[in-house]
């Protein structure tokens, strides 16, 4: 089945808000093996929403919208859609009552009956439409199937099923996996399984090198490569009759991809990031953490934060930017800066083995380098970061050399940084 997205919103236009949105209906999109071809963004204007609505019906099977369901005068997704497939909005008393109840919990007052008009406008549904309950908002999504007669002027015996939903992520999201996710995965006759492969360590072109007949023999199940900022991510996915068939032909594949890769590969969970890998191994061998970060001014920690559970893990973070605070937080000896500098192998060793031993750890990381766009030289060019790590006292240093503007350098740091404490811990 063919999708297509339409984004609704003015301010997606002016590039006020990123459109978060498509990504992640993409992803869903993938998972579910639907074939997404066209992806729209249309301001607050209903004439040039109606031209959008009329031409994806001709050429889609399902059209998710996203926004202008909300209770301002701007918000017209919900009444231009039913405008197009000649469908009358009707009250839904379900509707009502949450929105009644939603207020009532916030105490808002804004007319005698408590609520504004425009809010009341949430209540209206599309005319045998399915609502989609919001958790977390007053705004009900909505599931409308229609025959193509509704708009076209023949038929192709076709029905179509358009898809409404409200545009902040923290309201859209809950509602499709809730909700849409089983909706269209139940349409389809072939179920999709898929894994995602995700290696660090190892550069796009070498990854794909290595796999490149499995790619350019790929049927079923197929392989799709993703770059990120310091790793690499394969898609691989099976179309079977049921879940545990598609499975079965996944296995051997991925066993190919284990032995290939080997430990370059740090999970095969899609929804699991790098740094809950590290947090996670520290949990498991019940060690403890201190970071020393000079060029990445506490990144690196910040990505261990992130994650839930940290705080059992992390006992102390170090920002190392000058050479003053090498010396006096994490012990690096002043011969050494004066020989080596800042940017070496053996202050950056120095620097991991003081913060452990400064913070009572039993493993530390520690990050010195030049992220530019300044001060590189000829011998220690823009891009060169030293990255150590100390485990129960053994120190391995990385040596790396980075391309990119000063954010990049430093998100590729941070990626280098965890691959390397993953590995030796």
């Amino acid at each position: 089945m063919n999708v297509e997205l339409i984004s609704v919103g003015t301010e997606l236009l002016l590039g006020n808000i990123v459109n978060t949105n498509a990504n992640y209906l993409s992803r869903k999109c993938a998972e579910l093996g639907l074939s997404l071809y066209y992806q729209i963004t249309v301001g607050d204007n209903k004439k040039r929403l109606v031209n959008v609505l009329k031409e994806c019906y001709k050429r889609s099977d399902i059209i998710i919208l996203t926004g202008g369901l909300g209770p301002t005068e701007d918000d017209i997704t919900k009444e231009t859609v039913a405008e197009v497939i000649n469908r009358e909005l009707v009250p839904d008393e379900e509707s009502k009552k949450r929105i009644k109840a939603y207020f009532d919990f916030r105490n808002t007052s804004s007319d005698a009956s408590g609520i504004s008009a425009n809010n009341w406008k949430q209540a209206l549904k599309i005319e045998d439409s399915i609502v989609i309950t919001n958790d977390n908002g007053t705004a009900p999504g909505y599931i409308v199937e229609v025959m193509d007669t509704a708009v076209l002027k023949k038929s192709t015996g076709k029905g179509k099923r358009i898809i409404l939903l409200p545009g902040p992520p923290s309201e859209m999201i809950p509602m499709f996996e809730k909700s849409i996710f089983p909706y269209l995965k139940q349409l389809q006759d072939t179920v999709f399984v898929s894994k995602m492969v995700k290696i660090c360590g190892i550069g796009e072109s070498k990854a794909e090198t290595q796999i490149l007949d499995l790619i350019e023999g790929q049927s079923n199940p197929t392989i799709a490569p993703y770059a990120k900022s310091g790793e690499v991510h394969f898609r691989v996915t099976a179309s079977a009759k049921d879940t545990e068939e598609a499975n079965r032909m996944l296995e051997p594949l991925l066993d190919e991809l284990k032995k290939r890769f080997g430990d370059h590969i740090y999970t095969m969970n899609e929804e699991e990031t790098l740094e809950e890998v590290v947090v996670k191994l520290l949990h498991q061998k019940k060690l403890t953490l201190a970071t020393a970060e000079s060029c990445t001014g506490g990144l690196f920690t910040g990505r261990i934060v992130n994650v839930p559970g940290a705080s059992d893990v992390l006992k102390e973070g170090y920002i190392t930017y000058s050479n003053g605070s090498k010396m006096h937080l994490v012990g690096v000896k002043e011969e050494t800066l004066e020989v080596y500098g800042a940017v070496s192998e053996q202050t950056a060793g120095e620097m991991a083995e003081g913060a452990a031993k400064a913070a009572g750890t039993d493993t530390a990381v520690a990050i010195t380098g030049i992220a530019g766009p300044d001060g590189g030289t000829s011998l220690k060019p823009v891009g060169l970061v030293y990255v150590s790590c100390y485990v129960k006292g053994n120190v391995v240093i990385r040596e790396c050399h980075f391309r990119g503007d000063r954010q990049k350098v430093r998100d590729q740091t941070v990626i280098s940084a965890l691959d390397l404490l993953r590995r030796n811990i």
